[in-house]
């Protein structure tokens, strides 16, 4: 069995373009419910990892088994998934300081097309992931793809539960620290405990990243992304970032806490219940059970 499933999913990665649409026709044709939704996801994880899903707790395999259970539906889930909501939940659980300010919700293309833009901001959907535009200097802003966000749907794409109900909607923020090319700090936690920190480099430029644990040892190993050769210097504020993404994450068996830092200020930009929606692949490949063994012990 496993060497069909290897050889099917190295076929389906070798695919000429008449093949894909063939088979993003496949896709497209199951249902669009949770167990249509568990179907997509389990063909998807044998088309990426060349393998069935197990019970190890493995990255992957832990992320699959907990997008199948039906915690995506989890109201809690979607509520912090709307980039818009997460910041009444930020603000219940730790307060205003660590809200990302925000300037504008335009709630219909022909809100944004009659809405005047900072000449720096940030502009991004409340309803995808992925998708985001700085403005820099009252350069002009494509209020094409902006009006295009609200005909697209996330859940459609990588079903997502949690995103399936959200209404599309754009938000308009302040460029964080002046500076449209920030360090992200992303937080793996489990059980209400911080356990990874994901760096990310360059990410709109030349997108790479490092791991550390959480006493800012470096760690041998990146995800989907190539690994950064750079050092990056242990934030001044990294026991707040720590104490923040503790804080937010109880209310969740996994999340992962995306946060913005200059060393003195922090802000939480997102909390992301799937990360790369199961489809990851740790570099070098073999490393997947060393994170994993830091991520849940």
């Amino acid at each position: 069995l496993q060497g069909i499933i290897t050889f099917t999913s190295r076929m389906l990665r070798s695919m000429n373009w008449r093949m894909h649409k063939a088979y993003e026709l496949l896709f497209s044709s199951i249902p669009y419910n949770s167990s249509g939704d568990n179907i997509f996801t389990l063909l998807m994880f044998i088309q990426n990892h060349g393998r069935l899903p197990n019970q190890k707790m493995n990255f992957n395999d832990y992320l699959y088994r907990l997008k199948t259970s039906g915690e995506g539906n989890n109201p809690l889930r979607s509520f912090v998934t709307d980039k818009e909501f997460v910041k009444l939940y930020i603000r219940g659980i730790i307060g205003d300081e660590f809200l990302v300010p925000t300037i504008s919700v335009l709630r219909s293309s022909e809100e944004v097309a009659g809405y005047n833009f900072p000449p720096r901001c940030c502009i991004k959907p409340t309803h995808l992931s992925g998708p985001i535009i700085f403005r820099m200097e009252g350069e002009p802003v494509d209020l094409e793809e902006i009006a295009n966000w609200f005909s697209r749907s996330h859940y459609r794409n990588g079903r997502e539960a949690n995103y399936r109900t959200l209404k599309p909607k754009v938000i308009v923020e302040p460029m964080l620290f002046d500076n449209d090319n920030l360090h992200d700090y992303k937080i793996f936690c489990y059980k209400g405990v911080p356990k990874l920190i994901q760096v990310d480099v360059n990410r709109y430029i030349k997108h790479e990243r490092k791991f550390y644990d959480c006493s800012w040892r470096e760690m041998p190993f990146t995800l989907n992304f190539p690994l950064y050769n750079g050092n990056i210097e242990k934030p001044e504020n990294l026991d707040m970032m720590l104490k923040v993404a503790s804080d937010l994450s109880k209310n969740f068996e996994f999340i992962r806490i995306d946060l913005y830092s200059n060393g003195t200020q922090l802000y939480v930009g997102e909390l992301t219940s799937f990360p790369g929606n199961i489809e990851g692949d740790f570099i070098p490949l073999n490393s997947e059970e060393q994170a994993s063994s830091i991520l849940f012990n």
